[in-house]
């Protein structure tokens, strides 16, 4: 059944610039889900006009827990609402929005937070370190794009509707497995450019000559292998044993001033 609120594409294009306020009130026990809920009054409130019964069962199902990647905020919200629009059972709106809401996170994360954005900012870093005022302005425009991209992506998920969902059931463990790919590379690539850690230690050997154990040794055998091991290090305990990263910064300020003072990094 459709609904005769129809919205005109500039009330969709608002939807997609109210997304930024969705993290205003994040939280840890509900996380977007206060934010989410109040970017999508208005337009809630113009679909159950005096229904208060049907404006206050979608208010309580936006109030759920939810967190997805900011970016793909708006994707969901001109999903859902178009659903709302249509009057579609409660329990398949709700179910929508636990299903996708995980994968959405996980390729933005992929995608924006661990592959395009450190890609460009690698760039514009050196470009910048050279001098070139191109660098700043570069990223500053790509993160804008970025930024905006959760207009059109408002548009896509309203205009899709329940057609979306099929299409990301298809290919969102492909997306999400080629950008995790591309991003752990890039990370990898990143951790040997930036991550800058050598042993400063010379071992004598006979007839006066000595080792250096850094570059006639180690990089020898695997270039950069202790920057590598020590963010491997700083990921096991991050990960496997829920240390603080506040306790992994502060170790790693012991680590390299005593290293540093004793004259072996």
């Amino acid at each position: 059944m459709e609904s005769n609120n129809k919205f005109t594409k500039h009330e969709i294009t608002k939807l997609g610039l109210f997304t930024m306020f969705t993290t205003i009130t994040f939280n840890y026990e509900r996380m977007m889900a206060p934010g989410f809920t109040f970017v999508q009054i208005p337009f809630l409130k113009k679909i159950y006009k005096n229904d208060k019964d049907g404006l206050s069962a979608a208010l309580t199902d936006n109030m759920e827990f939810i967190n997805t990647h900011p970016n793909f905020v708006g994707f969901l919200s001109g999903l859902l609402l178009s659903l709302e629009e249509a009057k579609e059972d409660r329990s398949v709106i709700k179910g929508i929005k636990m299903a996708l809401y995980a994968p959405l996170a996980g390729i933005g994360d992929a995608f924006f937070w661990f592959t395009l954005l450190p890609i460009m900012a690698g760039i514009s870093g050196s470009l910048a370190m050279d001098g070139n005022i191109i660098g700043p302005i570069l990223f500053a425009l790509v993160y804008l794009s970025v930024y905006l991209l959760r207009v059109p992506l408002t548009h896509f998920g309203y205009n899709l509707g329940l057609k979306s969902l099929s299409k990301l059931n298809e290919n969102t463990e492909k997306i999400s497995r080629s950008a995790s790919i591309i991003g752990i590379t890039v990370i990898g690539g990143l951790i040997a450019t930036y991550v800058s850690l050598a042993l400063n230690i010379k071992i004598n050997l006979n007839a006066g000559n000595t080792l250096e154990l850094q570059s006639q040794l180690l990089d020898k055998i695997f270039p950069n292998i202790l920057g590598i091991g020590y963010v491997s290090l700083l990921y096991f305990l991050l990960k496997k044993k829920n240390v603080s990263p506040v306790i992994l910064i502060i170790m790693t300020f012991v680590i390299m001033l005593a290293g540093s003072f004793f004259g072996v990094l």
